[in-house]
């Protein structure tokens, strides 16, 4: 049986997500579909909170969609599994936080992949593009996400291109939100992760769940559905034991405690 192209390394509440498929960590339909249940595996453990992803060797983080496995007979629109290419890119409800640590190239489907995270670092030798142009075909998550989260004719100037760009200018159109030297890229991650991890886990499903909903419509609209507890993790939150001990603690002068319900 040939080793799993997803590895993975949980450490209370945090689980780290490597794609370690040499040499360039390409992502085809089976490796796709590993990462899917990974993913929703996460999601649906109540004892983990933050995920990291990040690729293995130091190289690549992840070029996309894998061209040669196309070639032998993957299809471009077959079964990704759950969520999506990746596994992230359409995982529904995913409401906790997730980083990606990009440790080398980083570009088409890989480039989407890292957009799926909350938060993105990057090593200071890191490279993005999305190069699909190039090959005929469309980047069609990065064109739905990138004009609404950087400069319109950057955007643009990226997809229609396809040109190459490094972590200081990904940095300066705040694709990323920090770059590390390489060898304290993890370091990073996991110091963030741990942050993450002792905050209010039902707070930051009702931020996901809120950030989603509210990214087509109006703002009153998405207002009174907040208000209205319509959201099922703001209704969550609201009638939860978390709510209380926040107010409980601030009242108190001490640290809260979560539990998560």
């Amino acid at each position: 049986m040939s080793e799993s192209p997803v590895k993975t390394r949980r450490e209370g509440a945090i689980l780290e997500v490597t794609l370690d498929r040499p040499k360039a960590n390409a992502i085809d339909l089976q490796t796709s579909r590993v990462m899917g249940e990974t993913f929703a595996a996460f999601r649906d453990d109540p004892d983990l909170r933050v995920a990291i992803l990040t690729g293995g060797g130091d190289k690549f983080f992840c070029p996309g969609w894998d061209l040669k496995a196309a070639a032998d007979g993957d299809a471009v629109d077959g079964d990704y599994g759950v969520g999506g290419f990746g596994g992230l890119q359409e995982m529904r409800d995913m409401n906790k936080p997730v980083i990606a640590a990009v440790n080398g190239i980083c570009c088409g489907g890989g480039l989407e992949l890292a957009l799926s995270a909350d938060m993105i670092l990057a090593a200071d030798h890191a490279s993005f593009a999305l190069p699909e142009i190039r090959s005929g075909t469309v980047a069609d998550a990065a064109s739905v996400k990138m004009p609404k989260r950087i400069p319109y004719h950057i955007a643009m100037e990226l997809l229609l291109t396809g040109r190459w760009f490094d972590a200081d200018e990904a940095h300066r159109w705040g694709i990323v939100n920090e770059i590390l030297p390489s060898d304290q890229l993890m370091a990073r991650a996991w110091e963030l992760a741990k942050l993450l991890a002792s905050g209010p886990p039902l707070v930051y499903a009702a931020i996901k769940e809120i950030v989603r909903d509210a990214e087509d419509s109006k703002f009153q609209d998405a207002m009174n559905r907040i208000t209205k507890r319509q959201l099922r993790s703001v209704d969550v939150l609201y009638a939860s034991e978390d709510q209380l001990e926040g107010a409980r603690a601030f009242a108190e002068k001490r640290d809260p405690v979560w539990k998560g319900k």
